[in-house]
């Protein structure tokens, strides 16, 4: 029986997308169900003691910027560590990887491709055409995406994934939930999340 793994996420989370690619490849040779969950991480550091990062001190500033090019070297992945979008408006995309979930499409592979929008191409999310283009590299068509659930509709279902963020205990971005409860939050534990499944399996 595959595993479901619950993925939380946030489009505007450069970490999200330095793990998004390797978690895809995780639960490929785990044989892992991906159950995507955006979520609005604003009320969730509200409400668990996450600070937003402008209102970070000046060192934790300094640290993460440091942090996303040690891992951006690691990882060979060509991230601008501060792209001229950001933080972007990420509402209209965020529905759309909804959309694709509830429609049974890849929606971890077109929250990759709105990742690498912002973080490796440095456009924004709210540009109609930066969601098209993605969208397009994902193999996904962002009109057949939006003839689904309405905009309300897909907000309320961002509602419920917050919610069930809380409820699970998350409280930053990427987080990945075993079924069992278990927490792994940031790309840099995916290798503690690949232990965990192998031993599942093993179990």
């Amino acid at each position: 029986m595959p595993v479901t793994v619950d993925y939380y996420l946030s489009l505007n989370s450069p970490w999200t997308y330095l793990g998004s690619a390797a978690f895809a490849e995780i639960a490929r040779r785990n044989n892992v169900t991906v159950n995507v969950k955006p979520a609005k991480f604003g009320p969730i550091f509200e409400q668990t003691g996450g600070l937003p990062l402008p209102k970070r001190s000046p060192q934790r500033q300094a640290y993460r910027l440091m942090e996303l090019r040690r891992w951006r070297e690691v990882k060979g992945i060509p991230l601008v560590v501060e792209p001229k979008y950001f933080p972007c408006d990420d509402s209209a995309a965020t529905r759309l990887v909804i959309a694709a979930k509830l429609q049974g499409k890849d929606a971890h592979r077109l929250s990759l491709e709105f990742g690498r929008a912002v973080w490796e191409r440095e456009e924004t999310l709210s540009d109609p055409a930066t969601l098209a283009s993605a969208a397009a590299r994902a193999g996904l068509d962002i009109a057949e995406l939006r003839r689904g659930a309405s905009d309300s509709e897909l907000d309320a279902m961002l509602e419920q994934f917050t919610a069930e963020a809380l409820a699970a205990g998350v409280f930053g971005a990427p987080s990945y939930v075993l079924p069992s409860g278990e927490i792994f939050w940031g790309q840099d534990r995916l290798e503690l999340l690949e232990r965990a499944l192998k031993m599942h399996v093993s179990g």
